[in-house]
């Protein structure tokens, strides 16, 4: 159900990518109580990206989830900002969190929906 995209505009080995890839998996579960098996992440590096009229180091974020806790997003935002902060070395400041709250008729896995 939930889905993390996050797109950086640094460059990271392929190693260091799933690296991260897993850990924002674990970490995605651990802060929306839901199982791991159903979170997805996509990491997407190297985009051309500015921010503040900058090129240094920057994240957009997407978060969807099915029941996404509208309530909790400013915890939700310091929990992803701290890990991006800590894994990739990008500022708070320098990063941007969309949220989503997916309908279950809109969310497909498996060949059916939600």
């Amino acid at each position: 159900m939930p889905c993390l995209i996050i797109k950086i505009n640094q460059s990271l080995s392929e190693q260091d990518k799933k690296d991260f890839g897993l850990s924002a998996s674990a970490k995605t579960a651990e802060i929306l109580g839901k199982p791991e098996s159903y979170v997805m992440t996509l990491v997407e590096d190297n985009i051309s990206m500015t921010m503040s009229g900058s090129l240094e180091p920057a994240a957009y974020i997407e978060l969807k989830s099915i029941n996404l806790p509208e309530q909790q997003t400013m915890e939700l935002s310091s929990s992803l900002c701290q890990h991006i902060g800590e894994s990739l070395a990008i500022p708070a400041n320098r990063i941007y969190i969309e949220f989503s709250n997916a309908q279950r008729h809109l969310w497909g896995w498996d060949g059916r929906t939600f």
